[in-house]
């Protein structure tokens, strides 16, 4: 059944109106627009207003952009799912500019912070706009309340919140500005603020329709995130009396992981729980089909704590125990650098089952990122992925053996035949994969000792592609067919540590290896590159035992 959605553009006056209760629910950040955003607003306002020659309503008019609300239409209580920023913002504003009127023009602007309610209208008293639960005493008090700012302004700011030390320097703010001019400037400014200014106001009863609409409108503000729509629904069923120890927990783990990882999480979450692609937005899957088998209090300490855990340590590779701590974390190092984040859910699983055995987390750890290179390599699509995927994370809550010949953990014989055909195969060709493979390779060949960070790092050939005329290469490879047989396959290619040099590329044996394969300072830090240095002469026979060696290294890393 579709959602009632509407769209409509409004005057501040009509926005700050009896049709409108505004409240910040508890899944939003915190206020945050620093003097900066404030500065930006008020001097577009009085710019847009002009130096006072005109009439008000021949101004150019300000649009304020737009705000998103779940809101039904016949009750004026509306959750802000964007917009909190702007609304408290403008509160701000009135606030100030009502502190500084004579008594007859602040009582003009009250209307717009409170409203008075009337009995024969059945309205009740209220402010305008609630904060969320955190701010919403300090904001009554010292911004809506009538003498407020005074005390506001007097407050010590090292004992405010960060969102508290905004509200005051915003207040202090607009305090001085707005100072500066006089009763009858202030009170053109007002007019202009109440009917030029305006806002599209696009509300809709339903959250999901709004959460869908905030992604579309990104409008000004501050983000949010699936993980703060969840946050609202999860805690809000929590009873208030446990409510600050959960959402501690909740912001720890956020705090921890950073917002970017700890949204990702969520479609971790996701996909442990459903084990199948999305088929609804998550928002909905997570309100229809997950959240409604656990109890929020469960949820949070059995679910979003370990893996939200599980996740950074996976993703900082810094897993911490007395024994195998090092291979675990180079694993996970490897297995960051494969283009996709498919394995992820069965290891953030797995590892929130077992992160005190650290015998069976190298097990495991070992044996995925050989099925995630494996995958990598074939180039498996992100279906192909997400199925053996799903069929890992049911194996891995079955605890069935992972170690089985038929486990959704391990390569099959047909795989393990055509990852050793890739490989065999003209691996430059694939650009994805060549580096990877290459940097595997020369980590085994260093005994693991090698380290890769540097800012660029490129595939080479020894044998050029377009060798000059009159070079060494075509004596060596007289014949074209044969040449091209060799020039793309693993025994050909090297690593540098700096952007190709195209000129150097068809050096001769002997100067490429002095003037390309050797740096300024020292030789170029790859095993595979080195060895190159090794050899006199760069001949077909050397070509074939660097392909047969370099494959044998590669078959004993991923047991091939």
């Amino acid at each position: 059944m579709p959602v009632a959605i509407h769209a409509t553009e409004k005057a501040l006056l009509k926005v700050f109106s009896n049709d409108f209760a505004f409240s910040i629910p508890a899944y939003q950040r915190p206020y945050a627009w620093t003097k900066d955003q404030a500065s930006e607003l008020l001097t577009d306002l009085l710019s847009f207003l002009g130096d006072g020659s005109e009439a008000v309503t021949d101004a150019n008019p300000y649009f304020l952009g737009s705000i998103v609300l779940i809101k039904s239409e016949d009750a004026p209580k509306a959750d802000v799912v964007d917009g909190q920023q702007r609304l408290t913002t403008i509160t701000i504003l009135l606030s100030v500019l009502r502190s500084l009127f004579s008594e007859k023009n602040a009582s003009r602007l009250t209307k717009y912070i409170y409203q008075e309610g009337d009995e024969f209208e059945g309205t009740y008293d209220c402010y305008r706009l609630k904060l969320r639960e955190r701010d919403e005493d300090f904001f009554r008090s010292y911004v809506q309340c009538e003498n407020g700012l005074d005390k506001l302004c007097k407050l010590d700011t090292f004992q405010l919140s960060d969102s508290q030390k905004n509200i005051k320097a915003n207040a202090s703010y607009f305090l001085e500005q707005l100072g500066q001019l006089s009763e009858q400037q202030r009170s053109r400014f007002s007019h202009y603020l109440m009917t030029c200014c305006f806002l599209v106001v696009v509300s809709t009863p339903d959250l999901d329709s709004a959460y869908r609409i905030f992604s579309i409108l990104n409008a000004r503000g501050l983000d949010l995130s699936l993980s703060d729509f969840l946050k609202s629904e999860v805690i809000g069923s929590i009873p208030p009396s446990q409510q600050e120890k959960y959402t501690k927990i909740w912001e720890t783990e956020e705090e921890d992981l950073g917002r970017e990882k700890f949204q990702e999480l969520f479609a971790h979450i996701r996909m442990i729980d459903r084990k199948a692609k999305p088929r609804k937005t998550t928002l909905k899957e997570f309100r229809e089909d997950i959240l409604p088998q656990i109890e929020p209090q469960k949820f949070i300490e059995e679910v979003l704590k370990p893996y939200s855990d599980a996740l950074e340590i996976i993703n900082t590779a810094n897993y911490r125990s007395d024994k195998d701590a090092e291979t675990i974390n180079s694993l996970l190092r490897w297995l960051n650098q494969i283009d996709n984040f498919d394995w992820i859910p069965p290891a953030i699983l797995y590892f929130s089952k077992n992160s005190h055995a650290p015998e069976k987390l190298k097990q495991f750890f070992t044996d995925i990122e050989r099925l995630a290179a494996g995958l990598f390599i074939l180039r498996a699509d992100i279906n192909d992925r997400i199925g053996r995927y799903a069929k890992l994370l049911a194996a891995i809550e079955e605890n069935v053996d992972l170690y089985a010949l038929e486990s959704p953990l391990q390569l099959t014989p047909q795989e393990i035949n055509r990852i050793i055909k890739t490989l065999d195969g003209d691996l430059y060709l694939i650009k994805r994969i060549r580096q990877y493979v290459l940097l595997r390779l020369d980590s085994a060949l260093s005994q693991g000792e090698a380290t890769y960070e540097y800012p660029v790092i490129t595939v080479e050939h020894v044998l050029p592609q377009n060798p000059s005329e009159g070079s060494i290469w075509l004596e060596w490879f007289p014949n074209d067919e044969e040449r091209i047989q060799y020039v793309h396959r693993i025994g050909n290619l090297v690593l540098l540590s700096r952007k190709k040099n195209a000129e150097a590329q068809n050096y001769d044996f002997d100067k490429k290896k002095k003037k390309y394969f050797v740096s300024n300072t020292s030789i170029v830090p790859f095993v595979l590159t080195t060895q190159v240095l090794q050899q006199s002469e760069w001949t077909p026979a050397v070509i074939e035992q660097r392909q047969e060696d370099s494959l044998q290294s590669l078959r004993k890393i991923w047991r091939l």
